[in-house]
């Protein structure tokens, strides 16, 4: 075979005028705006209460848990 022919023909999967993967360009990527130490500090507050109430449901969830090993404990201690 000559060298022009395997040039003609594409690697297995791959089609001779596939694109390399690239990241988008710009349309992806919001524009940034520049925020004022007022919205820094708002939304600072915004996550931690965020994050304060997952640990919340964590602790609750924890506390359940504790109570039934509370109750197999005393059940254990009776017999």
């Amino acid at each position: 075979m000559s060298a022009d022919r395997k040039q003609d023909v594409p690697p297995q999967g791959k089609s001779p005028t596939a694109q390399p993967k690239t990241a988008p360009a710009k349309e992806a990527r919001k524009t940034w705006v520049k925020k004022t130490p007022v919205e820094v500090v708002l939304e600072q507050i915004t996550k931690q209460e965020d994050k304060v109430n997952e640990m919340r449901a964590e602790l609750k969830q924890e506390e359940r848990e504790l109570q039934k090993l509370q109750q197999a404990k005393k059940v254990l201690e009776a017999s």
